[in-house]
């Protein structure tokens, strides 16, 4: 496949470069069988992700919401002011954050976070609460609600400075009820940039892939839970997940 013949960049120089704590993302559902054809038209000078010898990362996050549902509901209804909390594991290296994530100006996505020990990625603990709460500016009560397991490819595009994320192995677990949904067949790309489109935007758009309304959080939480408002991820759930 291309990425085996795609140059390294390692970590350090990657956060450098293409942090992107603010930004706009663009998320497409592709079916697994044509990534091969798209990467064939990936940027030239796309460096790919790489620590040790490792290329593919095991992700796991943990979602965290109010009794009733502030965080999911808030997206589910297009709410103007509207967050997630989360612990994010990067599996492989055993490192571990939590995060709150914002909407900022036309769109923008603001990411917020803290270094986090792994041991409590599945609580929040007070040190996480009251970051948390700092960072919304509001005092809640947060319990575990979804847990997303999946695999991460990542791509940075030296002409915008900007990365290209590929999620492969989705699945999705209730903290509520322990019940799963895999999204099969399916790979997750994400871009991730400034206010321009990157390339592998265009190259998508080339290929007839638009972007859809897909949240990890909000699109697991309403796969499983069916009873729930699903409308802004409606297109998603009736082409890609089996609820």
């Amino acid at each position: 496949m291309i990425l085996d013949t795609l140059d390294p960049i390692d970590l350090v120089e990657l956060t450098e470069r293409a942090s992107l704590q603010t930004r706009m993302d663009r998320k497409y559902v592709v079916p697994a069988d044509a990534v091969p054809v798209l990467l064939r038209g990936i940027e030239p000078g796309a460096r790919i992700l790489q620590i040790g010898d490792e290329r593919d990362f095991a992700y796991e996050s943990v979602y965290f919401d109010t009794p009733d549902l502030t965080s999911y509901l808030g997206a589910a209804h297009r709410r103007r002011r509207r967050f997630k909390i989360r612990t994010r594991t990067y599996v492989d290296s055993e490192l571990c954050w939590v995060e709150v994530k914002t909407r900022g100006p036309r769109g923008s996505t603001v990411k917020t976070r803290l270094p986090y020990d792994p041991d409590d990625r599945d609580t929040l603990t007070d040190e996480g609460r009251r970051f948390a709460d700092d960072v919304l500016d509001y005092t809640g009560l947060y319990s575990p609600t979804l847990v997303s397991t999946y695999r991460r490819t990542t791509l940075f595009l030296p002409r915008t400075d900007s990365r290209t994320t590929i999620d492969t192995g989705l699945v999705w677990t209730s903290a509520l009820t322990g019940g799963s949904r895999a999204l099969e067949g399916r790979v997750v790309i994400e871009t991730k940039t400034g206010s321009t489109p990157s390339s592998t935007d265009r190259l998508l758009w080339r290929h007839g892939h638009r972007p859809v309304r897909i949240s990890k959080y909000g699109t697991g939480m309403a796969a499983l839970h069916t009873d729930l408002p699903h409308h802004p991820w409606r297109r998603v759930l009736d082409r890609h997940v089996t609820r």
